[in-house]
């Protein structure tokens, strides 16, 4: 069936269509019931389904004669390590390391975080999690831990599964010290840590809550996995919101199935034994669904990579990695692939590796410029597909569909849209506009199967950020256009979240702490345009009256500030000293138009700024700060 007919299916018999997807995966008890509603009014797919997303994962293809096929490919450079697992190896040790958490007193409706590095032991732990019914919450290991906190406060762990250290270019991090920190700052108190030490000269101090993560699997017995209804939470996946505190996106367990089976086979046109590496960390989307969840239920092996693109050794290593273990599929983020284009701009090393397994590049995360594109045209003969979702989604949104028909690719688009989204672009009233002109991209519900039932411990949030302001619809937060052949352009987030190297990070969660160093008196911090991130923040700040602080000392101490409660992955690294920020008269601050000016857009000056000469010195302090890529003559 073509690209046409197929999406225009979903969009009219839905519940026909998610009927038809649901025979792909196999169920304890079938759902009869396609769509419905929960108790706020909320689409709801398979309520009466019974299901165990492990057992799709592991279990069956054991089952089905498949268990010595390789399921896990682990790639670290960082410790020279490459192992590959077995269905029937991981098998084991996750009923095993389940069986020593149900020892631990863990039972189907509890939680626990997942504090790892990029190693075997992080997916192990979330879908041990999945096979008994416990709520897992991954917090990516390089949060800092008041981060951490927080995310124990709001989802109540009973447990947490963490590694003595993970490690980065040029230095080991110490986890166990960041999780104790975090547990003391928190007011949730877990009941057990469980460690894997790694053995790499990391310090692992002891705490009464301690368990060994090797002697609890060695010590246990396998056990079953436990028969879940579809609307069990699997996950809670926190990112960042517009008030600085974390959004807990709740993903359902049947519905996720289906849709990750589903864009499997549909959007990444993956066969069953293919390789599949999806370059990102578990402590995002992408590591859920497409690291773990989404090509172990569809048979292929996939890469845990354990690295960077570049520095780990060199920007050699991606290639290396596709060539060595016949990868098929890539998925990573254009970040990477400018950092791997500014260290190597003639594709040297590209030249040096066989890449003949390769079908296709995704590319997602943030946007990708179209010179990356160009760059990877040139030297890789593959198609590179960018294309769009997030976190609330769990699943692409907008792609070219591989797997149904490969449409042509127009640079710039994130393709069309995938089947189960009706997209639309709608003006701030409510009203569709026509091709080319830029709104707010919106989904008309019900949103397909997969997507989130809601934020943890918080529905009226998320009826506030996403339902509320176009009824009926769900609001992505993004702003876009279709042209004449319903390609869809995405231009970037509409409020305040900005986009570091694909990681979400709340600007207002930095205004925060910036603002509480004692030299400031007010603040705004905006994410500018980045050749190699996407964006970077930049922080504006007006001293406090008669403070003679020097420049240079005020941005290091705010660096280390927000390094320390965010952690690295912030990416702050300039700080301006202005002598006011451009507000209306309401007192709103206007961010979108220092971004603007930052960036060398073209700007409107609102009719609503209570001095119009703030632009000229904003801009004046950016160009000597060499800010961005503003340029004085645009304007």
């Amino acid at each position: 069936m073509n690209y046409k007919d197929f999406y225009t299916s979903s969009i009219n018999q839905p519940e026909k269509f998610w009927a038809e997807q649901a025979d792909a995966i196999e169920w304890y008890n079938k759902p009869e019931i396609i769509l419905s509603k929960d108790q706020n009014g909320y689409p709801l797919w398979y309520k009466d389904g019974e299901l165990n997303i492990c057992y799709l994962a592991l279990d069956k293809h054991i089952q089905d004669g498949y268990g010595d096929q390789v399921a896990l490919i682990y790639d670290s450079p960082v410790t020279q390590t490459v192992k590959k697992y077995t269905f029937s190896e991981v098998k084991s040790e996750v009923a095993k390391l389940a069986g020593g958490m149900q020892s631990l007193g863990l039972k189907k409706g509890d939680t626990a975080v997942i504090y790892m590095p990029m190693i075997p032991q992080a997916a192990f732990a979330m879908l041990a999690c999945a096979r008994i019914g416990v709520t897992h919450s991954v917090v990516f290991g390089g949060f800092a831990p008041h981060e951490l906190a927080i995310r124990i406060d709001d989802c109540k762990p009973r447990l947490i599964i963490t590694a003595s250290s993970g490690i980065e270019v040029d230095r080991l991090i110490t986890y166990k010290p960041l999780v104790d920190e975090a547990i003391e700052l928190a007011s949730h108190r877990p009941k057990k840590v469980i460690v894997l030490n790694r053995k790499l000269g990391a310090r692992v101090p002891f705490k009464k809550y301690d368990v060994d993560y090797d002697a609890l699997v060695y010590g246990s017995e396998e056990v079953p996995c436990v028969p879940l209804n579809t609307t069990h939470p699997l996950y809670i996946l926190y990112t960042s919101g517009t008030t600085g505190k974390p959004k807990g996106v709740v993903r359902d367990t049947g519905g996720c199935a289906v849709a990750l089976k589903f864009s499997m086979q549909h959007i990444y046109n993956v066969k069953e034994d293919d390789v599949f590496w999806a370059a990102s960390d578990v402590g995002w989307v992408v590591g859920h669904s497409f690291i773990v969840y989404g090509p172990l239920i569809n048979r292929n092996a996939t890469v845990i990579f354990e690295g960077k693109p570049i520095k780990t050794p060199d920007a050699s290593t991606f290639w290396r990695v596709i060539s060595e273990h016949k990868v098929n599929a890539m998925f990573t983020a254009p970040t990477a692939i400018r950092a791997i284009k500014k260290e190597d701009p003639n594709g040297d090393f590209i030249k040096k590796y066989d890449l003949s397994s390769l079908k296709t590049q995704f590319l997602a995360g943030e946007r990708c410029d179209i010179a990356t594109l160009e760059w990877y045209a040139e030297h890789i003969p593959v198609p590179a597909i960018d294309h769009w979702w997030q976190t609330e989604s769990g699943w692409p949104m907008i792609a070219n569909m591989m797997g149904v028909e490969q449409l042509p690719i127009k640079r710039g688009s994130v393709g069309k849209a995938v089947c189960g989204y009706d997209i639309k672009i709608f003006d701030e009233e409510g009203t569709e506009v026509g091709p080319n002109e830029q709104g707010y991209v919106v989904i008309k519900l019900p949103l397909p199967p997969g997507t989130l039932l809601d934020l943890w411990n918080d529905n009226p949030r998320f009826k506030a950020g996403y339902l509320e302001q176009f009824p009926g619809y769900y609001f992505s937060g993004d702003g876009g256009y279709k042209d004449d052949d319903d390609y869809i352009f995405i231009t970037g987030r509409v409020d305040d979240v900005i986009n570091v190297a694909g990681h979400r990070l709340s600007t207002s969660e930095m205004e925060e702490i910036v603002s509480s160093h004692n030299s400031v008196a007010e603040c705004a911090v905006i994410g500018i345009n980045d050749a190699l991130k996407g964006q970077t923040p930049l922080a504006l700040v007006v001293t406090k009256l008669n403070d003679s602080i020097e420049h240079f000392q005020l941005e290091q101490e705010i660096i280390q500030l927000v390094r320390q409660q965010i952690g690295a992955v912030a990416s702050l690294r300039n700080v301006v000293i202005v002598e006011r920020l451009p507000k209306t008269r309401s007192g709103k601050t206007l961010r979108k138009l220092m971004r603007s000016i930052a960036d060398g857009d073209d700007y409107q000056i609102p009719s609503t700024i209570d001095d119009e000469a703030i632009v000229e010195e904003i801009a004046s302090v950016l160009e000597k700060y060499e800010i961005g890529t503003y340029n004085k003559k645009q304007h």
